[in-house]
């Protein structure tokens, strides 16, 4: 049963470069699949059955045992409308919910605006990897970009604050000439001080922390421990971010599509195991998203950039199942060769915003969508 009295808190792990939909939730009994996938299909005996339909790639058993014990939704056909099958591009209309123009506003920067309007605490946004999404950028809202949670806090034992006050203007510096003066260097100064603070406030994070789990070795099992790590030390984060990647299987997918669900599976299952162990699972939901599918004939060895893909999200209190409809495989409902897609993702979205975090979600993501109801919004879990 959820415990109340603690917020919500969000976890999204972005699968970079374009995640295959058609080979990760795999329509088993569709002659369509099969004969789109000549070198690339995977036997119905290997595909791990979610019911008499569909089934997930066999990388990607431990997100089976969740997803049975009734805590993971599937949202099938995700994405929107002329998808421009362009990463850069794709990946910017999921950050700022812009399909039409170039936005400059993150969706998670804004919800970050509601959670926390006056930026009081550094590291309500946390993001684990090396560059800063633009998902979480919004002017006034400072996030916590942190490559490595062990290793963050070093620049803190710079005590005096002369030498801080010069890495801040080294910082400034470096970037003031490329993009002008005045508020710019007035939000990189801020930046930098909030990333200050965040370090002296994450620091504790790696002293606190405990745990039987042993992660794996890959990049994102070890971005996920960092998660748990920082989440665990209860120092006020409402939204994580990361990634992995990179999923664009142009050539020799079979292999590497095998080893990123592997990889992706085995951290998620870890993490959930991790958050359990600390009683500290309740509050939190994890989303999965890539910015688009993949064509569904394969190109002998890989696929190439496609339309509608799929989303996961996991929790205690997330109502488990299929959301939204698989969309239609025959060559004739194809869109340029894709499957189309019939689940916008800001409707997604405004799910996670309204049933999950209670905030305003037509303002975070430009309007009102169809929300698939895939949030226990009694507050219980199972």
């Amino acid at each position: 049963m959820a415990n109340t009295n603690k917020p919500p808190v969000l976890v999204v792990l972005q699968l970079t470069g374009g995640n295959d939909y058609f080979n990760t939730v795999i329509p088993y009994t569709d002659g369509n699949y099969y004969d789109s996938r000549r070198s690339l299909g995977i036997s119905e005996n290997r595909v791990l059955k979610l019911d008499d339909e569909l089934g997930l790639h066999p990388a990607m058993a431990p997100m089976k045992d969740i997803f049975d014990k009734g805590d993971m939704a599937v949202i099938h056909g995700i994405g929107y409308e002329n998808s421009p099958r362009s990463h850069f591009r794709s990946m910017d209309i999921w950050h700022t919910c812009e399909p039409d123009k170039v936005g400059t506003e993150g969706w998670l920067g804004r919800a970050l605006k509601q959670i926390d309007p006056h930026s009081e605490n550094p590291v309500t946004g946390v993001n684990v990897g090396q560059a800063l999404p633009r998902a979480l950028v919004a002017p006034g809202v400072s996030v916590a970009s942190v490559a490595d949670v062990s290793t963050y806090g070093l620049l803190t034992n710079i005590e005096q604050t002369e030498q801080r006050q010069q890495v801040l203007e080294r910082f400034a510096n470096m970037y003031g000439p490329a993009v002008g003066t005045g508020q710019v260097m007035e939000y990189l100064g801020q930046t930098g001080l909030d990333a200050l603070k965040g370090a002296d406030i994450l620091k504790i994070a790696p002293q606190q922390y405990e745990s039987s789990v042993e992660y794996g070795s890959s990049p994102i099992a070890q971005k996920l421990r960092d998660i748990a790590m920082i989440h665990t030390a209860d120092v006020g984060t409402r939204v994580f971010y990361t990634d992995h990647g990179s999923f664009d299987t142009h050539a020799a997918q079979a292999t590497t599509h095998a080893q990123l669900w592997t990889d992706v599976s085995e951290a998620v299952a870890d993490f959930w195991d991790d958050l359990r162990e600390h009683d500290a699972d309740d509050n939190v939901i994890m989303f999965l998203f890539s910015e688009f599918g993949r064509r569904v004939r394969d190109n002998g060895s890989g696929t190439d950039h496609g339309a509608a893909g799929v989303a996961f999200a996991i929790g205690p209190n997330v109502h488990g199942g299929f959301y939204s409809e698989y969309p239609e495989t025959r060559a004739e409902a194809l869109q340029q060769g894709d499957l189309v897609p019939n689940q916008d993702f800001r409707g997604v979205y405004s799910t996670i915003l309204e049933d999950w975090m209670k905030l305003d979600a037509p303002s975070v993501v430009n309007g009102q969508f169809e929300q698939p109801a895939f949030i226990h919004t009694n507050g219980n879990g199972h």
